[in-house]
């Protein structure tokens, strides 16, 4: 009888990639067989890259809680590959209704202990990282609704991510619009890494040592991009998360919501 015992070195994270290769091969196996038929490569699709000015305004007790930042940009998507922002990925099913997709993007929130108020200076430091999962999205008459499993690869938390979203378009002349909203599930390794404060930690600084569980909580984001030309564009982003109370109960933590807000400006090729 096979035993997680005998194989130590396997961490969760391994083992969960381990599962999402295989199932990255069979679906690719499959994705050509009825009743999906695949949509041909657009041949005519645009790139845009650009820059994007960012003010994130973060949860975490901080001295300065709203951090600014200067980040390339690109959106690009020919029924294969898709670029989007942060996010990139590659099509395993598209017939123009579903679209399961393997995707990698930016992920976690980074903690800096020299920027944050009181004893709170003495933590460690919790670092952003990279995740990467499986993307399925159902394109119906009333909006798009997409479900997200992802984990960290580069194992900085060892934590996994699930999303559950409602999408929708609306256009008018040179303006889109693209408002969703969500739940976000966060398991207890990514929580325990990004909120928890061990009891070595708390011993070295007085801060109350506390232990996470799993969590989940809604958010709300609204995109629109804005077409000055046909080479220039415009795009702003809001989102809002409302952090659950297994996250909102950590001492690192003074506020109730994290938001980020984003303009930017692309060059279509």
């Amino acid at each position: 009888m096979f035993k997680l015992a005998a194989l130590p070195h396997l961490s969760t994270r391994n083992l969960l990639g381990a599962f999402t290769a295989t199932a990255l091969c069979s679906m690719a196996s499959m994705s050509s067989a009825a009743p999906f038929k695949n949509l041909p490569a657009d041949q005519d699709a645009v790139l845009s890259v650009g820059v994007n000015v960012m003010a994130v305004k973060s949860a975490y007790d901080l001295e300065d809680s709203t951090e600014v930042r200067v980040l390339p940009g690109a959106f690009y998507d020919n029924n294969k590959f898709y670029v989007r922002g942060a996010q990139a990925g590659a099509y395993l099913i598209n017939d123009g209704a579903n679209q399961l997709s393997a995707y990698a993007k930016l992920a976690g929130s980074e903690f800096e202990p020299d920027d944050a108020n009181g004893a709170l200076q003495g933590l460690d430091k919790r670092k952003s990282s990279v995740e990467a999962g499986l993307s399925y999205q159902r394109r119906t008459a009333i909006g798009g609704f997409r479900a997200q499993f992802g984990a960290d690869v580069l194992d900085n938390s060892g934590g996994n991510t699930g999303r559950l979203t409602y999408l929708a378009r609306y256009s008018k002349d040179k303006l889109t619009v693209y408002p969703s909203f969500g739940f976000e599930y966060h398991d207890a390794d990514y929580n325990e890494y990004y909120y928890g404060v061990s009891d070595q930690e708390s011993a070295e600084t007085g801060v109350a040592a506390y232990k996470s569980n799993s969590s989940l909580n809604p958010y709300i984001n609204i995109s629109a991009n804005y077409d000055f030309n046909d080479k220039w564009a415009g795009f702003a982003n809001q989102s809002l998360s409302y952090l659950s109370n297994e996250q909102y109960d950590s001492p690192m933590v003074d506020s109730r919501t994290e938001a980020t807000t984003t303009l930017g400006l692309l060059y279509k090729f």
